[in-house]
């Protein structure tokens, strides 16, 4: 079962939705105990980083989603991938989770518009990751966000060209996973990533 935690940030109804679509078994849940029970988590997210960090602080998961992450695999999407990170700046300065060493910025481009909203194709640089199983080439994925992560050449799976690499898939190496872009709104190839997760607990 994959619980995909339930803090109060947005976006976790298309997250369930396309779990429930690839028959994978899933619950939504702000339970410590079911995050114990679970065989994998979910992280989602939208908005920013101060909001989205006190709303996991005031919901009492932050040791249980660091203990679990020790245990079994996790995925972070979105606002869920940059609060695996140790900081951010994005309206003021905020710890992280520390999952994977790392902080959070503006995307420092004057070139481009920001947000970055819409389709990417990703350059892979780790290509046995357990999540790009079966995935098939050139690689798009959909992304919304105005700050990316910056972090250890190691922890990047892949990345997007958006006048500078994005971070597009970190992780620490063990069990912990970032999407900076949005799988379930990925079309075919972002729901073979999440059944790829589900092909990992």
């Amino acid at each position: 079962m994959i619980a995909v935690i339930d803090y109060g940030a947005g976006n976790l109804f298309s997250v369930c939705n396309a779990l429930e679509y690839l028959g994978l078994p899933h619950k939504l849940t702000k339970d410590a105990a079911d995050l114990q029970a679970a065989d994998g988590l979910i992280l989602p997210g939208v908005g920013a980083f101060p909001a989205g960090m006190q709303m996991l602080h005031e919901s009492g998961l932050v040791t249980v989603i660091r203990e679990e992450s020790k245990k079994k695999p996790l995925l972070g999407i979105c606002l869920g991938m940059q609060m695996l990170l140790e900081e951010s700046d994005e309206v003021a300065p905020c710890k992280g989770l520390g999952l994977i060493k790392g902080s959070v910025h503006r995307i420092p481009s004057q070139k481009v518009i920001i947000p970055h909203m819409g389709w990417n194709e990703l350059t892979i640089l780790q290509e046995d990751c357990p999540l790009l199983k079966d995935l098939q080439k050139p690689l798009y994925t959909y992304f919304v966000h105005s700050y990316q992560a910056f972090c250890d050449d190691k922890n990047i799976v892949a990345y997007a060209d958006y006048d500078g690499k994005i971070p597009a898939l970190i992780t620490d190496g063990g069990y912990v996973f970032g999407a900076q872009f949005h799988p379930e709104k990925s079309g075919e190839q972002g729901l073979q990533m999440l059944r790829n997760f589900g092909g990992m607990l």
